[in-house]
């Protein structure tokens, strides 16, 4: 089958101007009817730049990782302890009503002498050991506090050892932490790597970078875990519980131990006061950069992207609450970890959103089987 070809045309090249070729004539098609013309009665009001999604910044698009996103709460850094009237205000308080305490124990104890010498001694020997078992409570906040100073010491030397790029001061803070995470079976391991690359890396950054690579990713895994945890528990028991108030306790409970659990992982072993000083931090952290509680509006975005067409309206608002504990483990990773987030990724929301809405699907599955 052979090509066709364009005729031939004759041009002038007189006064250098090509004159257009004869050519076939045109097939004449058929005109496309246009629509007729209406008036509008309505004026046509332009969009606003702000109200334009097309102009708007990605984060503010409602979609469902950026919503996801935009949960995450920002970095949590632990706040200086300084001097304050309010904390020597307490002390002097509870000096004074340890001293009026110790007098009415003494009168008591006086006062049992006199009715019976058995009487007295059983009063010592109980006052005696309610002094011992006191002491000793009292050393083991003590010490616990120590050692979350010490963990937040070895954080600001991580810092420091990374803006000044020394080698010594690097080696140094590597040392600390591997002694510091000594007694955790999950970093035998990187502990014997870095062992074997010891003096193969000089600059302090990269010593820095590699330390946190080696010995810190198996205890944010074993991190992410924990969170995991407590938010479905969270989810499943304010799920099912008939009461606000039950749900409020056992959020708190479940806040409080993840906290708990997550500082003794980072090698902190908080006791009651340096959990409570975590919390305080953790909670403070969230209500000041405004993501203590999830707004209505993110809520009805998360809800209605796809999460309210699989799970049922308590379901969600179990799911909701996992959400929250979730937030305040990441909070809480970011003040127990010896280390900031730079060569390994820090955990965001968007991890757990799948297993919350898995965990709850599979749960209103079984329900309805039953």
């Amino acid at each position: 089958m052979t090509s066709k070809h364009r005729k031939p045309a004759a041009f002038k090249i007189d006064d250098g101007k090509e004159s257009s070729p004869r050519t076939t004539p045109a097939v004449k098609r058929p005109r496309s009817k246009a629509r007729r013309p209406v008036a509008v009665a309505e004026s046509i009001e332009l969009t606003e730049v702000e109200n334009d999604p097309f102009l708007q910044e990605p984060s503010q698009i409602d979609d469902d990782g950026e919503v996801v996103d935009a949960l995450t709460p920002p970095v949590a850094v632990a706040r200086k302890r300084r001097f304050s009237f309010a904390k020597i205000t307490i002390s002097a308080l509870g000096l004074l009503f340890s001293l009026a305490f110790a007098l009415w124990i003494d009168g008591l104890i006086t006062g049992f002498f006199e009715r019976s010498a058995w009487l007295g001694w059983t009063a010592t020997v109980l006052t005696a050991i309610a002094v011992v078992s006191l002491a000793g409570l009292a050393i083991r906040e003590i010490s616990a506090l120590v050692r979350l100073e010490a963990v937040h010491k070895i954080r600001s030397a991580v810092e420091i050892a990374r803006e000044e790029k020394n080698p010594a001061k690097a080696k140094a803070v590597q040392t600390k932490l591997v002694h510091l995470f000594s007694h955790r079976p999950e970093t035998a391991r990187a502990r014997r790597q870095l062992k074997e690359l010891e003096g193969e890396i000089i600059d302090g950054p990269h010593l820095m970078g590699l330390t946190e690579a080696e010995l810190l990713r198996p205890l944010d895994e074993e991190a992410r875990r924990m969170i995991v945890n407590a938010s479905k528990r969270v989810s499943v028991v304010t799920a099912i519980s008939p009461r606000a108030l039950l749900d409020i306790g056992y959020v708190l409970f479940e806040a409080m131990r993840l906290i708990r659990n997550l500082a003794a992982l980072y090698g902190g072993r908080p006791g009651t006061i340096g959990a409570m000083r975590l919390a305080r931090d953790v909670v403070g952290h969230l209500a000041v950069t405004g993501s203590m509680a999830l707004g209505d509006g993110i809520i009805q975005q998360l809800m209605g992207h796809g999460l309210a067409s699989k799970l049922s309206a308590r379901l969600g608002e179990g799911v909701i609450n996992g959400l929250m504990t979730a937030r305040i483990g990441i909070a809480a990773m970011d003040l127990c970890r010896p280390m900031q987030f730079h060569s390994l990724k820090r955990p965001g929301i968007g991890e757990f959103v799948g297993d919350l809405t898995r965990q709850a699907t599979g749960t209103q599955k079984t329900a309805k089987k039953q």
